[in-house]
């Protein structure tokens, strides 16, 4: 099965900034999506953005948007969040995800994505 690993959390001031990373053991050949979540302490899992490996196309939560980017680099089966201007709303258990389904564009619900890393930790103070 396809197997994902994070890395790159840590311990930040409010504004500071941190580079998530994700290697997959196999990537999404055509029309898939690579997908990052986040689960908060006594909060649901949410959504935080998603790349559309055929192309690159982005998508972004309201609550990250214009703070965080995500990028891929395919020959490597890699997927990178870069998270600046981070404030403490932004600690939470980050995963990544994948979606090798066809697609036209990528979902932000949990249940489309059928792999799932174990998570990296963000905590960001006041």
């Amino acid at each position: 099965q396809v197997q994902l690993v994070e890395s790159g959390g840590g311990s930040v001031q409010a504004g500071g900034s941190l580079r998530l990373s994700c290697v997959a053991s196999e990537y999404p050949f055509r029309r898939g999506c690579m997908g990052w979540f986040r689960q908060a302490p006594g909060k649901e899992r949410e959504w935080v953005a998603a790349i559309y490996t055929d192309g690159g196309s982005t998508y972004y939560a309201a609550s990250v948007k214009g703070r965080f980017a995500i990028s891929q680099n395919n020959a490597e089966n890699t997927v990178y969040l870069q998270m600046n201007s981070l404030k403490p709303e932004d600690t939470a258990l980050y995963y990544c995800a994948s979606d090798p389904g066809s697609r036209t564009t990528c979902n932000w619900l949990p249940w489309a994505y059928n792999y799932w890393g174990q998570g990296t930790q963000v905590t960001v103070s006041s």
